[in-house]
């Protein structure tokens, strides 16, 4: 057996198991980088060791760290009365709200975890507390961002477009960010409707600007929730205006405020989602074992390698779908895209309707838990609802993994092949 063949049936086996037993995918995950890492590649455990993404552990620990804090002292809630004032007391509004606030980061140029990590949990509250769907606030926040992902500041389009001009080829940069974010706001249509949206309505229960519920109850306002928001501006500006690592911002922040004020901050540590953790950084390290192995190129390189160009652009969509599922957007696409150039080259289809089709397909499966910014959106959900915003956002992850090669295939690359731009 190849080790690509071991890698391809150790990837089924952990889902399969993980399915069949209550086992923790990360678990599995680790195991199987360990027994595919020594028993088929020969490498030692510091080569395995270098897989583990530290600073997915850090930015989501640090978060959810941070927000324990923040929650615990009534800042959060005081943040969501805020917006649910914004919004009217209309629900119908705030996924919506929500979806934009989430993009504009993305378009700024920060990457899509950056904004996520500090919308979600403020996102996930609101839905709370105008009895939203999880599901469907936390698709928000993710495809709110995705929407962002292109635009000619973002780090992904620079990616994308550096890439293209390597091989030698031109292609339309505000086409790519167009059709990005044309798609991304149909989904967020087709989430809107599916996950009950479209049901007419207020706020229900509103209660006066100081009432809070749950454990939390608000009094006046105090000098802890003047310096939680300050502390959470200041991690936003340094994160999305500087480039500085979020995880160990949040992880600075959640510190200055316990040590100010230990009596409202609770035990934080105990909030944090430990099993998410483990779940993606579990995946994450097997995946990027697969890609250390040339899993993953062999497979693109064989596909570039078929003589038809339509069938090989959507053969290529659904590996970088697949394959961002569970790693990086910015890697996938930096390793495809090269694949692609010899089809490019061939001058049989056009440029930016391939490059746009790759690009969304890889994209838009970032709802999956695996990923950064869905895995993001399941460690914020509160303990009873975080196994059923999980499933719904491995749902839906599923589905685009499906559906986004073959849409985009339709929109993007047919047209393209006619000549159209």
């Amino acid at each position: 057996m190849t080790i690509h063949a071991a890698g391809i049936i150790g990837l089924v086996l952990i889902f399969v198991i993980g399915t069949w037993r209550p086992v923790n995918l990360g678990a599995l995950a680790l195991v199987a980088t360990w027994a595919i890492g020594a028993g088929f590649a020969r490498e030692t455990v510091q080569q395995m060791y270098t897989g583990f993404p530290v600073d997915l552990l850090v930015l989501l620990a640090g978060v959810t760290y941070l927000f324990a804090i923040a929650s615990a002292n009534g800042t959060v809630e005081r943040i969501v009365q805020g917006a649910v004032r914004l919004a009217a007391g209309r629900r119908a509004l705030i996924p919506w709200i929500v979806f934009v606030v989430a993009s504009l980061p993305a378009m700024a140029g920060a990457l899509g975890s950056a904004g996520v990590a500090l919308l979600a949990p403020v996102a996930l509250r609101l839905a709370e507390r105008c009895s939203i769907d999880r599901r469907m606030i936390g698709l928000m926040v993710v495809h709110g961002a995705a929407s962002g992902n292109f635009s000619p500041l973002n780090v992904l389009g620079a990616i994308v477009h550096q890439a293209v001009t390597r091989n030698g080829l031109e292609m339309s940069r505000a086409t790519l960010f167009a059709g990005n974010w044309a798609y991304n706001v149909v989904l967020a249509a087709i989430i809107f409707a599916v996950f009950g949206g479209l049901q007419r309505g207020t706020v229900p229960g509103a209660a006066p600007a100081g009432a809070l519920d749950g454990e939390n109850r608000a009094g006046p306002w105090r000098a802890v929730h003047t310096c939680t928001i300050a502390a959470l501006a200041a991690v936003a500006v340094a994160a999305l205006v500087f480039g500085l690592p979020i995880g160990f911002l949040a992880f600075a922040a959640a510190l200055l405020l316990h040590l100010a004020f230990p009596a409202s901050s609770g035990q934080p540590e105990t909030k944090i989602a430990w099993s998410v953790i483990l779940l993606v950084c579990g995946i994450v390290t097997y995946v990027a074992a697969l890609q250390r192995y040339g899993t993953v190129d062999a497979i693109g390189g064989g596909i570039a390698g078929l003589g038809s160009a339509h069938i090989a652009g959507l053969l290529l969509c659904a590996v970088g779908a697949v394959t961002s599922a569970f790693a990086s957007s910015a890697g996938i696409l930096g390793a495809l895209i090269p694949l692609a150039g010899p089809i490019l080259l061939q001058g049989s289809i056009a440029t930016t309707g391939l490059v746009t089709a790759l690009a969304v397909s890889a994209t838009v499966v970032d709802a999956t838990p695996f990923s950064t910014v869905g895995a993001l959106v399941v460690a914020n959900a509160s303990d009873d609802e975080r196994p059923h915003v999980y499933r719904g956002l491995l749902l839906w992850g599923a589905v685009m993994v499906v559906t986004a090669p073959i849409v985009t295939w339709l929109v993007f690359i047919l047209p393209a092949l006619r000549g159209t731009p």
